[in-house]
């Protein structure tokens, strides 16, 4: 029987980040054009958080049950550790999709956006399918592509949409610029487990264009973003604090291109998690101001 401790680790808190960088840079987008308001914000960080914990213990029971975690590097897997039984991460995966779901449907009745229950509906079969189904998009090398498109371009721009009603050009510059963080963080996370993942046949992006090009990515991914977030201050001049964070974007892509492999990366994922947060919270901010 898992404990607590594990259950918090299974839902992997480095993660989070990934989720609560959209919301701020949305909700900053939504200030910009004097829209901001703070109930829509805060249902969808819930949304946008419960959808995340949700893909990762959904990601944990099918991985598990494939057999693809026996040998992984990185946080606890529960179902392959066995220190859950499958049913209950599964159903664990069920109630955080759900309450994602809930949150969803009070997001809508406080827009009056009803049609936005359709693009949550998508959020939620991306979720499941990116590990979970007979073909897993995940396992394809098109998880990036949903990274970018659900926790990029749709949480940046709906978290702005449901509060300010339109989308602006900040707000779409910001939903790229977070797009290509968390492509960076599940690219790195894939980068280290490439060796496992090709013997279990698992062709993630990483796997397909091989370990060095993957690597180039990466690096790419971490520094465009700045150069968007810095793009934005033709709208609201104090978004260029962001340019703050191309020392850490190189920092952070030095070990990645000097070929760092296995636990060694696994510091480089969670301050690739702290950077996407920071982003969040400098365009997020410097849009509002």
């Amino acid at each position: 029987m898992a404990t607590t401790r594990e259950w918090i680790a299974g839902a992997r808190p480095r993660t989070l980040p990934a989720a609560t960088a959209p919301v701020l840079v949305g909700s900053g987008a939504a200030a910009q054009v004097g829209e901001f308001a703070w109930v829509p914000a805060l249902l969808a960080l819930g949304v946008a958080l419960a959808l995340q914990v949700g893909v990762n213990y959904a990601n944990d029971y099918s991985d598990g049950v494939r057999g693809t975690d026996v040998d992984r590097v990185g946080p606890l897997r529960l179902t392959a550790s066995r220190a859950a039984p499958p049913g209950q991460v599964q159903a664990a995966a069920f109630a955080a999709l759900g309450v994602a779901g809930v949150l969803g449907l009070l997001l809508c009745a406080v827009s009056g956006h009803w049609w936005l229950l359709a693009v949550g509906a998508l959020c939620v079969l991306a979720a499941w399918y990116y590990t979970g189904g007979r073909r897993p998009y995940g396992y394809l090398g098109l998880g990036e592509v949903g990274v970018f498109v659900f926790f990029g371009l749709v949480a940046t721009l709906g978290t702005a949409y449901t509060q300010a009603d339109r989308i602006t050009w900040p707000a779409v510059l910001g939903a790229v610029g977070v797009g290509l963080i968390a492509c960076a963080l599940l690219m790195v996370n894939n980068v280290r487990d490439i060796p496992t993942d090709v013997a279990a046949g698992k062709r993630t992006l990483a796997v397909r264009v091989g370990d060095r090009r993957a690597r180039r990515l990466y690096t790419a991914w971490m520094v465009l973003p700045v150069l968007l977030g810095a793009l934005c201050a033709f709208w609201a001049p104090w978004t260029l604090v962001v340019l703050f964070l191309l020392l850490p974007a190189v920092l952070l892509s030095t070990p990645v291109l000097a070929g760092v492999r296995g636990r060694l990366l696994v510091p480089v994922l969670a301050g690739t998690g702290l950077f996407e947060l920071g982003y969040g919270v400098l365009l997020g901010f410097g849009l509002a101001l």
